[in-house]
């Protein structure tokens, strides 16, 4: 059960996940290894039409973070490719330009649209991209990743700020914007058992192109490996360009999803 002490208080401001959810982040590996258990089960997700998909790691993590969802959607059939920039340190504003020339060295080889999906700060990156170039990108998934409300109520900010050089809201405009309606069709995975981030700083404002996925009892640094979270991502990155339908919770792994009623209460 979600620590009810991640609520605002009465300032008004979120507060980062307690102590004890941070330690059951260790459980990680546990999702990992459920997603090998049940790789028969994941496999028999909507196969995808070879389009190109970028994965962009989290905070201080790598390419390797994400190679098992590389290689989940290839063998669905979907273009995946590494971000190839190392160590995730951080810095919105300093790794802008190094993203757009990485997306549009994928959309200029492909020919096609590129579906982005980011892990934590990877999908602050990928919202950032979507804002930028809309032309380029075809989907955006985000897995735990802190763009809206307080962006500050989260266990990694001292650390971001360090070695980035940057501070987390130091940019109101830019996070404003971030954290608002994208032009291009959205999903944001998200856990109330994330133990790294708060998760009301992952919801979407839900509309005819955007929408909340919440997953029970995910961790933060398993939500990229989590199987339901995998199965998640398969089935909306298997819409049509320019197709979105809400996610139906009514597949194989029904138990591990909350209502979407639920994911502003």
């Amino acid at each position: 059960m979600a620590d009810d002490r991640n609520d605002a208080p009465a300032s008004g401001r979120l507060r980062a996940p307690g102590l004890p959810l941070l330690l059951a982040e260790a459980r990680g590996i546990f999702e990992f290894n459920a997603s090998l258990w049940l790789s028969p089960l994941l496999l028999r997700a909507h196969r995808g039409d070879g389009h190109p998909v970028l994965t962009l790691p989290g905070f201080l993590a790598g390419d390797l973070s994400m190679a098992p969802m590389r290689r989940y959607l290839t063998e669905l059939g979907y273009d995946a490719y590494a971000w190839r920039m190392g160590r995730n340190t951080g810095g919105l504003a300093r790794m802008r330009d190094a993203l757009h020339d990485r997306l549009a060295e994928i959309h200029g080889k492909t020919g096609r649209k590129v579906s982005i999906v980011g892990w934590s700060l990877g999908g602050v990156y990928a919202r950032d991209l979507a804002l930028r170039v809309p032309e380029m990108v075809r989907y955006v998934v985000t897995l735990g990743s802190p763009f809206a409300n307080d962006v500050r109520a989260t266990n990694a900010t001292r650390l971001y700020e360090a070695l980035s050089g940057e501070t987390v809201d130091g940019d109101p405009e830019m996070l404003k914007a971030i954290s608002g309606d994208l032009p291009v069709p959205t999903s944001s995975i998200y856990s109330r058992t994330d133990g790294i981030v708060n998760w009301r700083t992952c919801l979407v404002r839900p509309s005819a192109t955007a929408e909340n996925i919440e997953v029970h009892l995910a961790s933060h640094v398993g939500l990229g490996v989590n199987p339901a979270a995998l199965w998640a991502v398969a089935d909306r990155l298997a819409q049509g360009e320019g197709q979105f339908a809400r996610f139906d919770r009514s597949g194989p792994f029904a138990i591990a999803y909350a209502p979407p009623e639920n994911a502003q209460s």
